[in-house]
């Protein structure tokens, strides 16, 4: 079994359909928990429109690279195509971090998967749902994530907006 940390990202189309959707599709992946969503800016050189963001937790018998597919399957089922590094999409799904049950985290450095994500330290969109939903969590090799949100812009923690349509 391991348990991972899922973000979830969507700006086109029904932003909120698409992530509950995904969220009720990981349901049957063992979501453990799912924080609420949160507008965000875009991320990158591209001209966009804004994102809903979410983190969703998930513990299950799949490797890090299962993660990866099930990322994928659920992207494609959104409709996502690549097209533009760092574009537009429907649903983007990053695994941000693996752990085992013994609590020792899923290091890789392959061509397809990076663990722990490579960028989630310097993102407001993964790091700020993520501290709301488990105010202890540690990205591995980085530290806990509320002193890495500490350590951001804090005009970049500011433009991750609680999205309130839920209610």
């Amino acid at each position: 079994m391991t348990r991972a940390v899922l973000s979830l990202g969507a700006n086109l189309g029904d932003r909120a359909g698409t992530l509950r959707a995904a969220l009720t599709a990981l349901k049957d992946d063992g979501l453990v928990a799912r924080s609420t969503l949160y507008e965000t800016p875009p991320w990158g050189p591209v001209e966009q429109p804004p994102y809903l963001n979410a983190i969703a937790i998930v513990r299950g018998p799949r490797e890090a690279a299962g993660w990866l597919a099930r990322a994928h399957e659920l992207e494609q089922a959104a409709g996502r195509t690549r097209e533009v590094r760092w574009g537009a999409r429907t649903l983007d799904v990053d695994v941000v971090s693996v752990t085992g049950d013994d609590g020792v985290p899923v290091l890789s450095d392959g061509p397809d998967l990076t663990l722990p994500h490579p960028r989630a330290h310097e993102r407001a969109f993964v790091l700020v749902p993520w501290l709301t939903l488990e105010p202890t969590a540690v990205l591995p090799g980085r530290g806990s994530v509320a002193d890495l949100v500490a350590a951001l812009p804090a005009d970049d923690v500011a433009a991750v907006v609680r999205w309130e349509h839920l209610h």
